[in-house]
């Protein structure tokens, strides 16, 4: 068997999943009908490598792997969801966290009240 791609039943279960997902999406939008995807793929992706690890090297289970791994990847950018390495620490970079030295916390500057512009004298 060619270990180069994947056998034919990953690649209709992943054509099923995704003929699913487009008719799920007319009836309940994109973001629930690709997390029934995603839920069906990582299963799917599941059983492959349980598989595989039951089974010789030679057999077509890494490429199985390789084509439902792409298909999760394809719906991921679908919905926008990105890999959680790429998630920024701080989602509002122009807010600064409070430091904490030894229990005690500093308190942000405080300016007092602006003039907005104008000067006191009126």
């Amino acid at each position: 068997m060619n270990a180069g791609t994947a056998s034919d039943e990953v690649i209709d279960a992943i054509a099923s999943i995704e003929m699913h997902r487009q008719e799920l999406e007319k009836e309940a939008g994109l973001a629930a009908a690709c997390s029934e995807a995603l839920r069906k793929l990582h299963q799917l992706l599941d059983e492959e490598r349980a598989a595989q690890q039951l089974h010789a090297p030679g057999t077509r289970h890494p490429a199985n792997i390789d084509a439902v791994t792409t298909e999760i990847k394809r719906i991921q950018r679908m919905t926008g969801v990105r890999p959680q390495a790429a998630i920024p620490r701080n989602p509002r970079p122009g807010q600064h966290q409070i430091s904490v030295r030894s229990g005690t916390r500093i308190p942000p500057r405080t300016k007092g009240r602006r003039t907005m512009g104008r000067r006191g004298d009126r």
